[in-house]
């Protein structure tokens, strides 16, 4: 007699960090009546994206610590092939030891959801199981068989990676988020700071390193704009460019000749020529390094 397979919904993502919100998706998953095995499937790169923030390892270590139930199978098979994988080869995978009948995916998916490769496949085999929260418009007329569900936990992984709602992770996994961001991110927020000012056409643009002194900052970065209007511009870029990788503007003092952005650990000067020349801000940093090395 053959064994009959379990009947299985496919639940994959980033999870770059996974958190409360997707074990609350896991936990209706395994409510549904026909729902036997849950297939949490960490992608090695989402194709719709270019990077993740932790490494593929990480992010299926913390899977397997997180879904700690036996009704939940961490599959590694798209992080095995070491590239982008497309859902309909997982779900061809799959099928060969699971019954793959539900998708899980959420509302944020369904404006591009036929931009996904082989989607007439995956729409006439599977029930899509769409996640949501309460007031959010979907539009399922693509789908031939769906499930909306709300969700009572709300976060993204975006703002989790800024160090914000860490309460919805597990404990373990905040401190080791926290530990990362401090080990890494100062360094590397300062370079996009500088690629942006760069780009941008700031001229003079020097980076004080004040980490081991009592400065104010970690990290200082002054630069030249050309003048006039450009010195607002610049910082327009600044917000528009960095906002979205998790960078938080704590304040800032706005003029057409000297910006001054509070960036918590990082301060920003941009300043026209003249003004910088006269406030000769650059000499006090750089005395300040000298006094710390001394």
């Amino acid at each position: 007699m053959v064994n009959k397979k379990p009947i299985a919904a496919l639940f994959g993502g980033s999870f770059d960090p996974p958190h409360k919100a997707h074990q609350e998706i896991v936990k209706k998953l395994l409510s549904i009546d026909d729902i036997e095995q849950v297939i949490v499937m960490p992608t090695f790169l989402n194709p719709f994206k270019n990077r993740s923030y932790a490494s593929a390892e990480q992010r299926l270590d913390w899977c397997k610590r997180l879904f700690d139930d036996k009704r939940v199978v961490v599959s590694d098979y798209e992080i095995r092939q070491n590239r982008a994988v497309y859902t309909i080869e997982s779900i061809e995978y799959l099928q060969k030891r699971y019954d793959i009948r539900y998708i899980a995916i959420g509302a944020d998916n369904i404006d591009t959801i036929d931009k996904w490769k082989e989607f007439d496949r995956l729409n006439d085999r599977l029930t899509w199981i769409i996640f949501t929260r309460n007031g959010y418009n979907l539009d399922t007329k693509l789908l031939k068989s769906h499930i909306i569900i709300n969700l009572d936990e709300t976060v993204s992984s975006t703002e989790i990676r800024a160090g914000k709602k860490l309460d919805m992770l597990d404990s373990k996994i905040a401190k080791e988020i926290q530990t990362k961001r401090e080990k890494m991110n100062i360094k590397q927020r300062v370079e996009n700071i500088v690629k942006v000012l760069d780009e941008k056409k700031a001229e003079e643009i020097e980076v004080f390193d004040l980490s081991d002194t009592d400065y104010i900052a970690k990290e200082v970065v002054i630069a030249n704009s050309l003048g006039g209007k450009h010195t607002l511009a610049l910082f327009d870029h600044l917000k528009k460019e960095l906002k979205p990788k998790g960078e938080e503007f704590l304040g800032a003092d706005e003029t057409d000749d000297w910006v001054v952005a509070d960036l918590g650990d990082i301060i920003i000067h941009i300043m026209t020529p003249t003004y910088r020349e006269h406030y000769s801000l650059e000499k006090f940093l750089s005395e300040l390094e000298t006094l710390d090395q001394a």
